[in-house]
């Protein structure tokens, strides 16, 4: 049971107070209702913007780790957690990195991802575990998730993850938090009391799905996964993403349909590796051997002559 410290602690947290905006909100009609809920969303994007350079070691050391070939953990809690394992899990098939590159951890494990697991964020050992079992070394960076800042399975973990030498980061919304206090570089977005009191999985959710998409996507575009604002390191695994390497291939490359489809199939459905052949007017090897050479981006291969 919760001591009388920790009733006070929760009472006084910024995601636990009732919002003086939202204060009818049972009495209120349904698009009222709705209005209320969107006038409060639009106020996380600004809490973003005001945290944006806390954002920026994260991203640096994040791409430090994955050039000395590290791997960026998200772990967190219920909405928290599900929120990193959703990043994690859509950077594969959107940067064709492995699965192991960016790890998304949940309290409960992947049984809580549909399920809530009473209990599991408040456990210190299981948080320690879990950068243990995941093997997280100095190479690594981990970002704790929470927006109360105390889940104690997260900050158990981040304490472990540093102990091991990882770069440590978190996102939260409590400034002063306990995790925030933890890692090396905190990233607090104040989006302050929620539409309906306590329920973090609203703004404080959001504000940390913007956060991650943030990280992940600088991250993966400053290491050339990108060229320009195109997703060429996409893996093309439906029809919808392979419709969009066609047209990647074809805009980039400027040549046809026709001929994008055909170099394609030459590369293996590999989108870079495509253009290169095409641009250069090189063969399958010659293009995978002038991509590496050129550190497997696009546009410094495209800018560099083969062999130089």
């Amino acid at each position: 049971m919760p001591t009388t410290q920790s009733f006070t602690h929760y009472a006084n947290l910024p995601t636990e107070q009732a919002n003086p905006a939202t204060e009818n909100l049972d009495g209120l009609s349904t698009l009222a209702l709705l209005q209320a809920i969107n006038q409060e969303d639009q106020t996380v994007a600004f809490a973003v913007e005001k945290a944006t350079p806390q954002i920026v070691p994260v991203v640096e050391a994040t791409l430090k780790a994955f050039n000395n070939g590290g791997r960026l953990f998200y772990i967190g809690a219920g909405t928290s957690g599900r929120l990193g394992v959703l990043d994690a899990s859509e950077c594969p098939p959107t940067f064709s990195v492995e699965p192991t590159l960016v790890q998304g951890i949940i309290a409960g494990g992947d049984y809580a991802l549909r399920n809530a697991v009473e209990g599991a964020e408040d456990d210190p050992i299981a948080g320690r575990e879990a950068i243990i079992a995941a093997n997280v070394g100095a190479n690594d960076v981990v970002i704790g998730l929470s927006a109360s800042g105390g889940a104690a399975f997260v900050v158990s973990a981040m304490q472990e993850a540093r102990h091991r030498g990882a770069v440590t980061g978190c996102v939260t919304c409590v400034v002063g938090s306990a995790l925030a206090t933890t890692v090396h570089f905190p990233i607090v977005v104040a989006v302050g009391a929620e539409v309906l009191a306590g329920s973090s999985r609203l703004k404080a959710g959001t504000a940390q799905k913007l956060v991650l998409n943030m990280i992940s996507t600088a991250s993966m575009v400053q290491w050339g996964k990108t060229y320009g604002n195109r997703m060429v390191d996409v893996k093309p695994t439906n029809q919808k993403l392979q419709a969009r390497a066609v047209r990647l291939v074809s805009e980039i490359a400027g040549v046809s349909s026709a001929q994008a489809e055909e170099a394609l199939a030459l590369a293996g459905g590999n989108v870079k590796i495509s253009i290169v052949m095409l641009q250069k007017s090189l063969q399958f090897q010659e293009s995978v051997d002038h991509l590496k050479n050129c550190g497997n981006t696009l546009k410094s291969a495209l800018n560099t002559p083969f062999g130089g």
